[in-house]
């Protein structure tokens, strides 16, 4: 298609946001060491802007501004722009996140930073309008006096960035002293009670966002201290969550964040880490609680991420945007015309009262399909019709809107491939392998893993974080490793092939030695070999994404226990105190770190089954230890023959335990006592506490 202006720099890139800006009249540079050069000899200073492929208001910006004659003329002549995807480079936006939040108290996408050539930051923000409306000033109002302030007074704009740079230092959270121990996971179930929302589910007020780790923390305090109040939270927010349009009712998978408290109308933008950290929620509230429709709707979400997500070699992409066709929602809202045009107007009828589809509208004046006033059973018995009649009409109403919908143009999606979101999918699909007993699923893993091992990783081992377009680049930080890592403990659960506990004991040596602060403990967010930034974060909020610490410590904790490597323990618990003054003082906001603290703090539980994995007594036994919510224990196959002797090798726990009686025999090990070993199905199922409750 003809292109207004010719294309910048930008044009070279491979990441699908730098490319977006590409015919810009604004003249872009990506991030890199040329654009910093040709500011010092310009004088000039340097306009940052970061965002990524799928965020609304970075397109709403560049509609109203990157696109503009007036703006790009004023940003040419007086700065050097600088764009940066966020997801390619979350080093650079953490470190200026961290830097727009100090000097405003909030952050968000677009990030606007002006710095100085030496990259030193003296004004943030986020969204900035052309002009001045919704009491913000535009950039047409800012960027000519903060170029002003820059040649009238130099040296007072320096010494503002040395200042900047100084307190975000200073705010670093990784900086508190503290102490965990099972209290803090106390203190963090309150702060969760006190801050639950009783009437819709979720936590604080609008906009509201799944954080599935939450849940995922408050199911292992439900286990630990058996507290239904914790159970009570999680299921009243997974099932308003799937109740609301927050959720794809026709094509499946989530939405980002909804933006009312009641989770109806979302931010239509899908993102790969988010509907792999729900799925694992639903898994796991299904082992919990034995509730089927927690396990459809991981099913439902897998069926989502494999039809749609996922690269014919076998990678994850990373997101599906919220506009089409320049509107929000466009693709996924409906008026009840259309749905009468596509189901025919008794069925039709039916659906729109179900799904809540009206004249007036919920979103803009067309509708989000959500079940929030009414469930499919309740519906059924007031309409006389049955509960299995309806779900199969229901089912056949989704699929002929689905394939209707297929024919509007799709939203944009950004198609590169993020080890460390990957690493997250990886772990889902395989922890649904072994809830659901889904081979499928423990395939798309492995197959995942495999392409990450063959495209992103360097031949001296080094893993990297970006794939696309045949290009991968970025050494990788580390969230790419210790999501990686968790996912292969995901996938040794799922498979029993002790490879997949080399591959991560590898990658947590690697780890620590490229990401390792020796001095104050705690991981880098980027390497020791990569670019040095102003400062070396160390992320430790667990936030809409469990940060790389937290993971770290929780893949560590048990990861440690399988191979029995004594500084891979030492590390774990060291990751834990490093970060125990944050935790303490907002626990709410460590949700993954807790969760590692709880692994580290229960009884150790280890499971072992030995015996033929082709026959039908070592299946049904390995069924029974993986499908009930153990969240404690690690559990090792030992087959027969000289596959055994390999897992023996790998892993020393085991080396003393075999098949007894030619018959599939478990041994089970809890706080430092084990049971004696059974070949006995339903003895082994008394052993196990915590199998899933009938709810």
């Amino acid at each position: 298609m003809p292109m207004k202006h010719k294309s910048n720099r930008l044009i070279a890139e491979k990441s699908p946001y730098l490319l977006q800006h590409a015919y810009n009249p604004v003249k872009w540079y990506p991030w890199c060491e040329e654009a910093f050069e040709i500011a010092r000899r310009d004088n000039k200073p340097v306009f940052l802007s970061i965002g990524y492929s799928t965020c609304h208001w970075c397109h709403v910006m560049e509609q109203e501004s990157f696109e503009d004659e007036e703006v790009a003329s004023i940003l040419n002549e007086h700065y050097i722009a600088v764009k940066v995807d966020r997801e390619e480079r979350p080093d650079v936006d953490h470190l200026y996140m961290s830097v727009c939040q100090a000097m405003t108290g909030q952050g968000g996408w677009p990030l606007t930073v002006i710095m100085t050539p030496d990259k030193k930051p003296f004004f943030a923000g986020t969204y900035y309008p052309k002009n001045r409306k919704y009491n913000r000033y535009g950039l047409m109002d800012l960027l000519p006096q903060l170029a002003d302030k820059w040649r009238e007074d130099r040296t007072r704009v320096e010494e503002i960035g040395e200042q900047i740079v100084e307190e975000t230092k200073a705010r670093m959270l990784s900086n508190l002293q503290g102490e965990l121990n099972e209290q803090t996971l106390d203190k963090a179930f309150q702060h969760y009670t006190q801050t639950f929302d009783e009437t819709y589910g979720g936590f604080g007020t609008a906009p509201k966002f799944p954080a599935a780790h939450n849940l995922s923390l408050l199911l292992r305090y439900y286990k630990r201290t058996g507290e239904k109040r914790a159970l009570d939270m999680v299921v009243k927010t997974l099932d308003a969550m799937h109740r609301g349009g927050m959720y794809d009712h026709i094509g499946y998978g989530f939405a980002r964040y909804s933006t009312d408290e009641r989770w109806l109308v979302p931010h239509f933008e899908k993102m790969l880490y988010d509907n792999a950290l729900l799925a694992i929620a639903y898994l796991e509230a299904y082992q919990v609680t034995g509730n089927r429709r927690y396990a459809e709707v991981a099913e439902q979400i897998f069926t989502y991420v494999l039809r749609d997500m996922t690269d014919s070699e076998g990678g994850f992409y990373s997101a599906e945007d919220a506009d089409s066709e320049g509107r929000e929602g466009k693709f996924y809202v409906w008026k009840p015309e259309e749905i009468a045009e596509v189901l025919g107007a008794e069925d039709g009828e039916l659906f729109c009262e179900l799904f809540d589809i009206t004249a007036e509208g919920n979103f803009e004046g067309a509708n989000s399909p959500n079940w929030i006033t009414q469930m499919p059973d309740s519906f059924a018995h007031r309409k006389n019709i049955g509960v299995s009649d309806l779900e199969g009409r229901v089912d056949e109403w989704r699929r002929k809107l689905f394939d209707h919908r297929e024919k509007r143009i799709h939203p944009h999606k950004d198609d590169k491939i993020l080890t460390s979101w990957n690493g997250l999918m990886i772990a889902a699909l395989a922890k649904g392998a072994k809830a659901l007993n889904r081979p499928a699923y423990r395939d798309a893993a492995q197959k995942a893993e495999s392409f990450l091992g063959s495209k992103l990783r360097r031949e001296d081992g080094r893993l990297l974080a970006r794939y696309r377009d045949g290009e991968a680049a970025y050494p990788g930080y580390v969230d790419d490793y210790a999501f990686l890592i968790w996912g292969l403990l995901e996938l040794y659960e799922a498979t029993f092939d002790p490879d997949y506990l080399h591959k991560a004991s590898g990658l947590a040596h690697d780890m620590l030695e490229l990401f390792g602060d020796r001095e104050k403990g705690g991981l880098f967010f980027y390497g020791h070999d990569a670019e040095q930034l102003l400062m070396r974060m160390k992320e430790t909020y667990d936030g809409a994404m469990p940060s790389g610490n937290s993971v770290a410590a929780y893949s560590l904790q048990r990861l440690s226990k399988y191979v029995y490597d004594a500084v891979l323990s030492q590390k774990a618990d060291e990751l834990l105190q490093t970060f125990a003054g944050a935790a303490d003082r907002y626990p709410g906001g460590h949700s993954m770190l807790l969760t590692a603290l709880d692994f580290a703090a229960a009884p150790p539980m280890e499971i072992v089954i030995a015996g033929d994995p082709a026959r039908d007594d070592t299946k049904r036994m390995l069924e029974a230890v993986q499908k009930p919510f153990l969240p404690h224990a690690i559990i090792i196959l030992i087959p027969d023959g000289e596959d055994g002797e390999r897992v023996r090798a790998a892993i020393p726990l085991v080396a003393d335990k075999r098949a007894l009686g030619g018959r599939a025999t478990a041994y089970v090990c809890e706080g430092f006592s084990c049971q004696s070993p059974t070949g006995d199905l339903e003895e082994l199922e008394a052993s196990l506490d915590g199998v899933a409750e009938d709810w």
